[in-house]
């Protein structure tokens, strides 16, 4: 069989996962505190025929002869650049500005994080994300309160009715990671962390290393519709190319088969 059938054939699969990781990025464009994907390739191994610097009767090759054997899917890279902001005018809606991440209870007892402020009370006054997990540390707003204060060091405090100063009530932490792009996806906008990376620094906003918070504004998707309508006609246009490339090895095929003596 022709290589260049092999070859091509891993060109599509890669342009295919290309398209699937561009088609995400565009579904997510309006997903609070999404974070766009990159797929990344490297090519797959050389089949040597005559290696450069081998010795022949007149000297030695300055060129050799090494075919490659197509593409495949190194990794699919999480860029964590900032959004933009979002006003929203709800006291429960807040973004990060700069690094760090929002840390929630799973149902399992485990701790997760995400950089989705979108936050709501439950029937008991907590804290919690749009799934119900609890926001860490805990934090309670009593029942009278008529607003709710957040600095940008994370300070919680109320105003509760007939009362004419504010109350603190909790701090809001953050976590970071040396390597954000090592963190495992979960869906519904949280992460969990993974031996690549590596365990969380727990922090207050404002602290060394860490973000500021924003009352009242949610972070947009950092998903460029520009970039990525770029990179999808990129990804199609080399998709076709490969299959050209069957497409003109098949041809070829059928004409040496077709060769009579």
């Amino acid at each position: 069989m022709m290589k260049s059938l092999y070859i091509a054939s891993t060109g599509m699969s890669a342009q295919q996962m290309a398209i699937n990781v561009t088609a995400n990025n565009l579904a997510n464009v309006s997903t609070y505190g999404y974070k766009k994907s990159a797929p990344e390739f490297q090519e797959l191994f050389y089949e040597t025929f005559r290696a450069a610097g081998s010795p022949t009767s007149l000297g030695t090759l300055p060129v050799g002869i090494q075919i490659g054997s197509g593409v495949q899917p190194q990794t699919v890279h999480k860029r964590f650049g900032q959004g933009d902001f979002e006003l929203t005018d709800n006291s429960l809606d807040i973004a990060i500005e700069g690094d760090g991440f929002f840390q929630v209870t799973l149902p399992n007892g485990s701790t997760a994080y995400t950089r989705a402020g979108t936050f709501k009370l439950n029937n008991e006054g907590e804290v919690v994300s749009p799934e119900g997990f609890p926001l860490v540390p805990s934090i309670s707003i009593p029942s009278e309160t008529q607003s709710v204060f957040i600095s940008p060091e994370g300070v919680v405090s109320v105003r509760l009715a007939g009362v004419l100063t504010n109350e603190v009530i909790g701090s809001i932490e953050l976590a970071r990671f040396v390597n954000n792009a090592g963190l495992n996806s979960l869906g519904k906008n949280i992460f969990e962390p993974t031996s690549a990376s590596g365990e969380a620094i727990a922090g207050l906003p404002g602290e060394p290393g860490f973000g500021t918070l924003l009352q009242g504004s949610l972070e947009t998707s950092n998903v460029n519709i520009a970039d990525e309508m770029v990179k999808m006609i990129v990804a199609q246009r080399a998709y076709e190319l490969n299959s050209k490339a069957i497409q003109t090895s098949d041809e070829m095929l059928s004409l040496v088969n077709s060769l009579k003596r």
